[in-house]
């Protein structure tokens, strides 16, 4: 098992540095280096009733606050430490390029303030399903008797995690594209990146943007970058990697294994790339079954956390016994009721398309409850691959009409039910018309592909919202 590499620490009295945003990052960042002696300036485009209790309480501790003034770099300015939100192109960004100063996230602080002996880091990435490898990573490093933590874009604060007095042997990291945008120096143990989709490209500029700072996450790595079989660009993505001599890379599929990768045979979960002559050997790790719920997407991720686990050298029935104990977290393909021979899955998480597909692919006969904020995607691709596996659709929000429109041109013989509606009674009556659309043996499926905000204040509440009205069908027997 291997050690993570320590940073020089930097000597913070009297450096005047600006963070740029409140909230969940900027707050922990404004403070941390105020008690390690900076001269902090937030920065906050916002000057609201929230923003200005942030600053006064911010201010009662000695630091400057400047709200309503996003744009301008405070005088003197030697480093900027952002949130993960602020866009590359914000103005304050031109500006310190202008004036040479660097731009670091709550990430990159982080990894500077580590201390001699810390925790290595090993890192996930990826359009969908960081979350929940990250969580199953965890879970195995527990089996395995580590003390550690699920942290960074879930969980803990990786300021905390650095910072607080908590002892951890290895750290879990879920890492988001833009968390590693603002993470230059960033060398983890190892690494994966689970997939590659079109997301956030508002925030990149363009796809080759986006892949580009995913692809940060395997700079430097130590020991393995684990990517995906199926998905060539995340392979590319290792290719084009700068790593430390003798870093493998090492892949993982639903299919048969090859050398240096993990996969499946016959219903096992193998492992061909940390065994003894790998050529001719492999270790099972666990069975399909182990894994909950056992959809083809899921099995990915857990592939993908095995590996990260196994490289740095945990034993097989520590993966097991880790994957066994795991349960996914709320919204994420769970099995709300099973009614009258109908199962109702909640994936309101699947916030776009390419999350959609894995979910879609999971089931079949469906009726698919799908629709909101589409984001700019398109759903073409979508409704042709899951075409067969449909029954029926029930379309809500604000871009249904999208959603609507390639079902007409991909799979005009799938009836659908397109509600004009989007009052707190929407996703009751979507539930009612996709039980009468089901048949004994069918899926009702929540995989909106789309964002939830033009309806409700999270994926979290849809999904409480459709759970909801899936217990009162069921409660009241009209189901």
């Amino acid at each position: 098992m291997g050690i993570g590499k320590v940073t020089e620490q930097l000597d913070w009295n009297g450096k005047k540095v600006t963070v740029a945003g409140l909230g969940v990052s900027g707050i922990p960042a404004a403070r941390v280096l105020h008690g390690l002696g900076a001269l902090v300036t937030v920065v906050n485009d916002g000057d609201d009733e929230r923003s200005r209790a942030q600053a006064a309480e911010l201010e009662a501790e000695g630091i400057t606050v400047r709200l309503g003034d996003g744009a301008t770099l405070p005088s003197g300015t030697e480093l900027i430490v952002t949130t993960p939100g602020w866009r590359p192109d914000k103005p304050l960004f031109a500006a310190a390029a202008e004036a040479g100063v660097e731009i670091w996230g709550d990430v990159e602080l982080a990894w500077r303030l580590r201390g001699p002996g810390a925790a290595p880091w090993l890192a996930v990435t990826g359009t969908n399903g960081k979350t929940t490898t990250v969580r199953m990573l965890a879970s195995i490093l527990e089996a395995a008797g580590l003390r550690t933590a699920a942290v960074g874009n879930i969980g803990v604060s990786l300021l905390d995690a650095v910072l607080g007095e908590e002892q951890y042997d290895v750290l879990a990291v879920e890492l988001s594209s833009y968390q590693l945008h603002w993470a230059p120096s960033v060398r983890v143990h190892s690494a994966a990146v689970l997939n590659l989709a079109p997301d956030h490209l508002d925030w990149h500029g363009s796809m080759e943007a986006y892949a580009a700072d995913k692809g940060r996450i395997y700079e430097g790595n130590q020991v393995a970058c684990v990517y995906n079989v199926a998905d060539k660009a995340t392979e590319d993505l290792v290719v084009e990697a700068d790593v430390e001599e003798g870093c493998r890379a090492i892949g993982f599929t639903l299919g048969t294994p090859g050398p240096s990768e993990l996969g499946v045979v016959e219903g096992i979960l193998v492992d061909r790339a940390f065994v003894e002559n790998r050529q001719k050997n492999a270790q099972e790790l666990a069975e399909v079954t182990d894994v909950q719920p056992p959809a083809p997407h899921n099995i990915a991720n857990a592939l993908a956390a095995a590996a990260l686990a196994r490289a740095f050298g945990v034993d097989a029935k520590a993966v097991r016994d880790g994957l066994k104990a795991f349960r996914p977290d709320p919204h994420r393909i769970e099995l709300v009721e099973e009614v009258q021979g109908v199962a109702y899955v909640d994936d309101s998480k699947a916030t776009n398309t390419h999350a959609a597909e894995a979910s879609l692919a999971a089931y079949d006969p469906i009726v698919w409850i799908a629709g909101g904020l589409a984001k700019g995607a398109t759903f073409d691709e979508l409704v042709q691959k899951s075409a067969k596996r449909l029954r029926g659709a029930v379309l809500i929000g604000a871009d249904r009409a999208l959603i609507r429109e390639a079902l007409a041109r991909h799979a005009p013989e799938v009836p659908v039910v397109d509600l004009d509606r989007t009052d707190t009674g929407a996703m009751s009556e979507a539930v009612r018309e996709a039980t009468r659309l089901a048949q004994a043996g069918d899926t009702v499926l929540l995989a909106p592909a789309c964002a939830s905000m033009d309806m409700f204040t999270n994926y979290n509440k849809r999904g409480e919202a459709f759970a909801d009205a899936v217990r009162a069908l069921a409660a009241t027997g009209d189901a």
